[in-house]
């Protein structure tokens, strides 16, 4: 039986998202300054096909055709990301006006739309000109985004009522800091633990100041979430899984609700308090987040290894498993979505959870002028019933967010990526609306109207 958007009830929230450096291009129009990502591209060998985002989507030129073309699939929230160096170009000091007016315009287009928007204040794009200073391994960074969020909010805030502070801390920290695949291509613990530090008071910070620009603003934070699986059900898989646990799904949630960092599962984290942090952080990492953004696309299923550093555990990739992946390789489960979202309500600190982001990339089938997606739409359709599984189970769930409106830049992947509903042409920028949009189309056509003009 297909599933209705009126099962999930009038209140759920539908939505798309985008980010700023993955879709906006212009990148050095208007005033805008450089980001991590900008030199990121430029250097040999780190984007698998050798591309760059100068242009991607042409968000910067083409927003009103795209926030419309997100309306017509029947959406009602329309998430995007500012880019930090668009609006203060050395990431401290002078504004940049025609920034700002930018972001009126695109905050202008969604809200005559119908549509509601989810601002995020920081999707990677860090200002190149404070990476040279240290970036998020800089405790400087931390004070440059206070200023720039209550910026954001002073600007923005009679516009904008639901706002989201960063977008996968775990994400940016081990790729960037960790393990260099990601901007800014650093390596090793001395990079990583300072930036995981600085970003988890970051984020409790950027809330601080958005409360006080945005009165009665719905302030959040998005993670990256995935269900840990021990490869076997002896000590060494479990104790190995619970280490990975407490890096990918609590390192960052549990110091913003007050528990501290989870070094109890994961000894190595105590190096933070003994090397990084000073006595009055403790205070500065708790916010009240109203609320949580769960962003999960695979489970990871690992076992024991005692050759790993640090984690003496490794992934068992899901091909060796033999089962059904995205192109990427990422393990497709319901199973996965419903069990992280379980996980994180039962923190009694949640008190509202909103799938952020969800999607896959396949290979897309074009065929006569039309692009046919199938496998994204059996995609969809699992994870949904799984996130309505776990609404009716008790989880306070109230939206879900499709990654991505269109195909763009997808990080290190490049182009070579497609998550989006819609087909981007790269050369001709020609939007073509998958099988997985008119599906979600059809799927938002069903049940009562929902918040955001849905």
């Amino acid at each position: 039986m297909a599933i209705t958007r009126a099962d999930f009830g009038p209140d759920f929230r539908w939505g798309v998202v985008i980010s700023a450096f993955q879709n906006e291009g212009a990148h050095d129009a208007d005033g805008k300054g450089p980001s991590i990502w900008d030199a990121f591209t430029e250097r040999r060998g780190k984007i698998k096909d050798r591309s760059h985002a100068r242009t991607t989507t042409d968000f910067y030129n083409r927003y009103l055709d795209d926030i419309l073309l997100a309306r017509s699939l029947g959406f009602g929230v329309f998430r995007f990301s500012l880019s930090w160096p668009r609006i203060i170009p050395e990431g401290t000091g002078a504004l940049n006006p025609a920034g700002i007016a930018f972001y009126h315009r695109v905050i202008d287009a969604v809200l005559a739309a119908g549509m509601e928007p989810y601002v995020t204040l920081y999707h990677w794009d860090l200002p190149l000109a404070l990476e040279k200073k240290g970036g998020w391994c800089h405790r400087g960074t931390v004070h440059a985004f206070e200023s720039y969020a209550t910026t954001c909010g002073r600007e923005f805030g009679s516009k904008v009522r639901n706002w989201i502070v960063l977008n996968e801390p775990f994400g940016f920290t081990s790729l960037g800091y960790m393990l260099g695949v990601h901007a800014p291509g650093k390596f090793g613990l001395s990079y990583f633990l300072p930036a995981v530090h600085h970003v988890a008071m970051a984020q409790a910070i950027g809330g601080r100041a958005l409360r006080a620009e945005v009165p009665g603003a719905r302030i959040g934070v998005a993670y990256s979430c995935s269900q840990i699986i021990p490869f076997t059900d002896n000590e060494n898989d479990r104790a190995a899984a619970s280490r990975i646990n407490a890096l990918f799904n609590r390192l960052f949630i549990e110091p913003a609700l007050g528990m501290g960092y989870p070094d109890g599962d994961f000894p190595l984290l105590a190096r933070i308090a003994r090397r990084y942090a000073l006595w009055r952080d403790w205070d500065q990492l708790p916010f009240d987040f109203d609320f949580i953004g769960i962003q999960n696309y695979f489970p990871l299923v690992v076992r024991y290894n005692p050759f790993m550093p640090y984690l003496n555990a490794s992934e068992v990739k899901a091909r060796y498993r033999k089962v059904p992946t995205t192109a990427l390789g990422w393990e497709i489960s319901g199973n996965g979505l419903y069990s992280i979202l379980q996980q994180f309500a039962a923190y009694p600190g949640v008190k509202e959870i909103m799938i952020t982001e969800g999607g896959a990339a396949f290979a897309d089938m074009a065929e006569n002028g039309k692009v046919h997606d199938p496998e994204r739409i059996a995609y969809y359709d699992e994870y949904l019933r799984a996130a309505l599984l776990a609404k009716q189970s008790g989880v306070p769930l109230t939206g879900y967010f499709a990654w991505t409106l269109t195909d763009n830049f997808e990080w290190a992947e490049g182009y070579n990526a497609r998550f989006g509903l819609v087909h981007v042409d790269f050369e001709t920028q020609r939007r073509t609306i998958k099988s997985s949009g008119r599906w979600f189309a059809e799927l938002l056509g069903n049940g009562e109207r929902s918040p955001g003009g849905q």
